[in-house]
């Protein structure tokens, strides 16, 4: 059964105040379907999904939930066409990822068991990802990575035939991003002994996650970002880095507003440009908590009764935000078993 879900990245946007953290360099998530409204009582008769949902050509219309898995329910739903399986496929995981949350057991999911989650959920995914391409460079099966493995297993071709590139784009890539790699691998390599442990490698990989980095992800983003290489993202380059304006035709309103964000809560010390430290403030605030601001936008977006807690059903009741937000890591811990989460 398919189930849409939304890019990773994406800050929240409404709910709270995220002024000084929009425009961040991450992805903008496509907003999924929504449930389109819903009625409650009359009676319920025991049925298996099977009866209740049912197709026309313009999709899934309604259908009374009974007994469904074990759980009875007493709601009956007009369901969006858009994303019909969507919404039926969360319905029927969405209580394994919800009890893992509510770590007391009180049937309420708050705040701050919804971070902890999402921290946990993060860190997951990163030592997931290590482990699942940790083969493919690990060559000489020592369980580490050297550096000429890391090079070998990226770059060999490229190295090994040259003259293929001479001509291509993919030249310029790879001369450029070879001694960025080994810049990068030699910082994560923290007794520099060229190679890279479990831990190190992580650190390769995703350097935003950890301290001793943080100055890479700095330089590296002003490498991308700062065209005319002057060592400074002015405003311009700032915007080129999430808009590619076209010859004619005004700037989108979100463009204006990612201009008012350069000028007001960017640019510091107000020299119309970008150097080191603000590029640090911008990618990695340290009064910003992204685990605790998504958390607090999910509970204020679905917190019906506004008694700062969610109920199963009023997380089932806003089923997009979740699929599309790290609570679910974009919907994919839905395919998973209780004891993967």
């Amino acid at each position: 059964m398919e189930i849409a879900a939304q890019g990773r990245g994406g800050l929240p946007r409404g709910g709270e105040n995220v002024a000084a953290v929009s425009g961040a360099r991450t992805a903008r998530a496509r907003p999924l379907p929504r449930v389109a409204s819903e009625e409650r009582g009359g009676s319920v008769q025991k049925k298996n999904l099977s009866t209740v949902a049912f197709y026309s050509k313009s999709g899934l219309q309604s259908g009374e939930l009974g007994w469904v898995q074990g759980s009875f329910v007493t709601t009956v739903l007009r369901i969006d066409s858009e994303n019909p399986r969507g919404f039926f496929f969360f319905f029927l995981n969405y209580r394994k990822i919800v009890d893992r949350i509510d770590s007391d057991g009180d049937g309420f999911v708050t705040t701050e068991e919804l971070k902890t989650w999402i921290k946990r959920v993060q860190k997951r995914y990163i030592y997931d990802n290590v482990a699942k391409v940790w083969k493919d460079y690990d060559r000489d099966k020592d369980d580490k990575i050297s550096w000429e493995e890391y090079k070998q297993a990226t770059y060999g071709y490229y190295l090994g035939n040259p003259t293929e590139f001479q001509d291509t784009s993919d030249h310029h890539t790879f001369k450029k991003m070879l001694p960025r790699d080994e810049r990068r691998f030699k910082a994560a390599d923290l007794d520099s002994d060229q190679t890279a442990t479990r831990e190190e490698f992580t650190a390769f990989l995703h350097p935003e996650e950890f301290e001793h980095m943080k100055e890479i992800v700095v330089l590296e983003t002003l490498e991308d970002i700062d065209k005319n290489g002057d060592g400074f993202v002015d405003q311009d380059e700032y915007i080129a880095d999430m808009f590619s304006h076209e010859e004619s035709g005004p700037e989108p309103d979100w463009v204006l507003s990612e201009r008012e964000q350069f000028n007001e809560f960017r640019d510091l010390n107000k020299d119309g440009k970008l150097d080191k430290d603000e590029i640090r403030h911008w990618i990695l605030p340290q009064d910003y908590d992204h685990a605790q601001a998504e958390a607090r936008h999910l509970v204020y977006e679905s917190d019906k009764n506004k008694d700062e807690k969610l109920t199963k059903e009023e997380i089932l009741d806003n089923w997009n935000m979740f699929v599309g937000s790290q609570a679910t890591n974009y919907g994919e811990d839905l395919t998973k078993n209780h004891d993967e989460l």
